[in-house]
């Protein structure tokens, strides 16, 4: 019976987030339409999109490869399960020991693999340009959060999500300067690997600025579906990952009953809403920046990321 409950549990945990994916991407685009004094799209149009697509027939170009019918689903099942062991509402959950920060990584890295090999796979130019600025942008991005995650592990001991996060609440982390610089680093890294601005704008269809969506010009159907909501699950995944760390309030014990599970669903709601109005809010007052600034952007997360762990290296040592 405990064995079946902790199951029911981490399967409610799977679907969460995949059901509230869509509605984060649909709560950003309406705040900031709201701020540009406009009334914007509803909150469920993603969900609407997503469903259009799912009924609409997949056109493939003669000369794609099995590749570029598979990576949709290997990249939405990636990133599924990256999203999926993250604790949301409670931690210690039957799969919390896969909830691992360098696994997690390892399989955002895997998706953006097979995205940037659909994206060259057909042979056009702006998917080719797409995959290139993505290559580019994760030859930086990764290191970054190697380097951000060794920063946490020094201070939790572990990069286990649930350890991490248990430690993060407990009186003994205090205020850390490495911390703060550490999630400094993470926001700009989220914000680079998520393609949103300052680095893409997820809007925009203009060839010479794109990068993520320049590699699905060639999907439609049910495989633009499956990245659409990929993206969406990526995004999530990183405000959940940035709420588990910093900001683990209110995350219940596997072992609670639930009243807790409840409480933990309710502040994970709110914690989506804080941070996909800041979200909204920080794209609304900046300017896209230029595709060659971005390296500028990412080494500036890097050399914080360094400098969060050489403070820890410090600080253990005296």
């Amino acid at each position: 019976m405990v064995m079946i409950s902790a199951l029911l549990v981490q399967v409610c945990q799977m679907a969460l987030v995949v059901l509230l994916a869509p509605l984060l991407t649909g709560l950003i685009r309406k705040v900031k339409a709201r701020l540009l004094r406009r009334q914007g799209p509803s909150l469920i149009q993603p969900y609407r999109d997503l469903l259009r697509l799912f009924r609409k027939e997949a056109v493939v170009a003669e000369n794609a490869s099995w590749l570029f019918r598979v990576a949709p689903y290997l990249i939405f099942a990636s990133t599924w399960v990256a999203a999926a062991v993250i604790p949301t509402f409670a931690t210690g959950l039957i799969f919390s020991w896969t909830a691992d920060l360098i696994a997690i990584i390892a399989l955002l890295g895997s998706a953006r693999f097979f995205l940037a090999l659909a994206g060259m796979d057909v042979g056009t130019s702006f998917g080719g340009i797409g995959s290139s600025r993505e290559a580019m942008i994760a030859t930086l991005a990764e290191p970054s959060m190697l380097l951000i995650i060794f920063a946490l592990a020094l201070v939790a001991g572990s990069t286990q999500l649930s350890t991490i996060a248990a430690f993060m609440s407990s009186p003994a982390v205090g205020l850390r300067v490495s911390l703060a610089i550490a999630l400094v680093a993470l926001v700009m890294v989220a914000i680079a690997e998520n393609a949103r601005i300052p680095v893409d704008n997820p809007a925009t269809h203009l060839e010479l600025t794109m990068v993520h969506e320049a590699m699905v010009l060639e999907y439609s159907g049910r495989h633009l579906a499956m990245i659409e909501l990929a993206a969406s699950l990526k995004l999530l995944l990183y405000i959940s990952m940035i709420a588990c760390i910093f900001v683990p309030w209110k995350l219940s014990a596997a072992e609670a009953g639930p009243a807790a599970f409840l409480t933990g669903f309710i502040a994970y709601l709110a914690k989506l809403a804080i941070a996909g109005a800041l979200l909204a809010l920080f794209e609304t007052s900046v300017a896209k920046m230029r595709v060659f600034r971005v390296p500028e952007f990412l080494g500036a997360a890097l050399m914080l990321a360094l400098l969060a762990t050489l403070l820890r290296f410090v600080s253990r040592s005296l």
